[in-house]
């Protein structure tokens, strides 16, 4: 029996997930992406990852650029979610945000950030899969939801 992507799409849907804005500077240029297909690695070293498709405008920039920031975002930033989704020309256009200490740019209000340094990179399908070593952690906004992602809509917890 064979697996199509519409199917494993459908599947892989049922799962729940918080959503992420993932963010990086290469030779001055900002770029970033929304991913859901992120997680912790290892405790020691502090590893985390996230998964890019190859055919992402930002690949080659987070692939090259030595760092990145991953930025989980509240229910109440869906907004960002679509932007950094879409082909907008500049998705930081409007954002408020800062450099931390990679220089991956960190969004303002984001439930919290995980700053890191490129680790690794592997290939595996259609994705690449981006290893981060974790530089520094915060803000932690403990009064905000998350936003989450199930069945192709957002969703926040009750």
């Amino acid at each position: 029996m064979s697996v199509n992507s519409d199917q494993f799409r459908d599947v892989m849907g049922r799962f729940a997930t918080g959503v992420t804005v993932v963010t990086t500077v290469n030779q001055g240029r900002l770029d970033g992406f929304t991913a859901s297909s992120f997680s912790s690695v290892s405790l020691d070293p502090p590893l985390v990852l996230v998964c890019i498709g190859k055919d992402a405008t930002c690949h080659d920039a987070f692939s090259a650029s030595g760092c990145f920031a991953i930025n989980i975002l509240s229910a109440d930033q869906a907004n960002l979610s679509v932007r950094f989704s879409s082909d907008v020309g500049d998705r930081f256009d409007g954002v408020k945000h800062e450099p931390w200490v990679t220089g991956a740019p960190v969004l303002d209000g984001a439930l919290a950030v995980i700053d890191c340094t490129l680790h690794a990179v592997h290939e595996a399908g259609d994705h690449s899969i981006l290893v981060g070593r974790v530089e520094r952690l915060g803000p932690i906004r403990g009064e905000a939801k998350p936003l989450i992602y199930y069945r192709g809509a957002y969703c926040s917890v009750s």
